[in-house]
């Protein structure tokens, strides 16, 4: 009896050769001595206004690596302004509001400490849906949870942009 080739190996040889030629490198490659993840700690985040932007700030020095002083070793500063908004959304038979959505936007700019050229200008935003219950405490408390919740994805994204921002500008 003659045996067939696996064709499933076979096929996947030039798919594998293919990939690897592809030029697709890894955003943080070298950990935290790699050009990106220096890059990020090099950006200096000034207070941002309210408790939004407290928490916001908190979250990106967090996502950063940098430290709240930076040393003096900052290259780079992110100016950001938060617009964030409780909605009511969902009106009861009783005309008692029933949902809320709360949106949390930060327009915010990447500028270059040494020449003050404003390297990137974005905006990034999330929401978050709010069911409102008869108790003004839990109510409260679910408004509260959303604003961290929120603070937190848009930290990610600006992060996210800021790190494909410095990745380039090293090439």
């Amino acid at each position: 009896m003659r045996r067939v080739p696996n064709l499933s190996w076979a096929a996947l040889l030039p798919l594998a050769l293919a990939l690897s030629a592809c030029g697709l490198q890894p955003m943080y490659a070298g950990g935290g001595s790699g050009a990106v993840a220096q890059g990020l700690a090099a950006v200096e985040v000034p207070a941002i206004e309210g408790k939004a932007g407290w928490l916001m700030r908190n979250a990106l020095v967090d996502r950063l690596g940098a430290s709240s002083a930076n040393g003096g070793n900052a290259r780079y500063r992110l100016d950001v302004r938060l617009d964030d908004r409780l909605e009511s959304l969902g009106l009861l038979s009783n005309d008692q509001i029933g949902r809320e959505r709360r949106t949390l936007r930060a327009r915010y700019q990447l500028v270059d400490l040494a020449s003050g050229d404003i390297v990137l200008d974005a905006t990034a935003s999330s929401d978050a849906g709010i069911d409102v219950v008869g108790s003004e405490y839990a109510t409260i408390a679910a408004e509260n949870t959303a604003l961290e919740n929120l603070a937190h994805e848009v930290a990610d994204q600006i992060v996210t942009k800021l790190a494909l921002q410095i990745r380039s500008a090293q090439r």
